[in-house]
C-alpha cells in the first residue's frame, strides 16, 4: 500500500484516544464490538493474523491490511505496532474510504 494519506487521520484518532493497540487489547475491543475498524500489518505472525481476522469476521468488524508494522507504528507516533483498532465510527468510516 503506497498511498499513505491515512497516516494523519490515524494519528489524529490516536491523539483523541480512539485507538487501541496491542493484540490482546484489540481482541477485547473486537469482542465487545467497540472496535469499528482494525488495521493489521502484513508482516504480522500467521498466528496473530489468523486470530485477529477470525475475530473480525465473527463479530463483523471491518479490517484492513497495511504494508508493515513500522508504518502502522509511525502513523500513531510509536514504535512498530502489529495491530490497532479504531473505536470511533467517524474515524473508522473515513479510514475505510482512504484505505480502499
Amino acid at each position: 500500500m503506497d498511498n499513505n494519506n491515512w497516516f494523519p487521520l490515524l494519528g489524529l484518532a490516536y491523539r483523541a484516544r480512539k485507538v487501541v493497540t496491542g493484540e490482546e487489547s484489540v481482541i477485547k475491543e473486537i469482542r465487545s464490538t467497540s472496535a469499528k475498524i482494525v488495521l493489521l500489518s502484513d508482516d504480522a505472525s500467521a498466528n496473530t493474523a489468523k486470530k485477529v481476522t477470525d475475530k473480525c469476521k465473527y463479530y463483523n468488524i471491518p479490517y484492513k491490511r497495511v504494508s508493515n508494522r513500522e508504518i502502522l507504528g509511525q502513523a500513531i507516533g510509536k514504535d512498530s505496532r502489529v495491530v490497532v483498532a479504531v473505536t470511533d465510527q467517524g474515524f473508522a468510516k473515513k479510514l475505510l474510504n482512504l484505505l480502499d
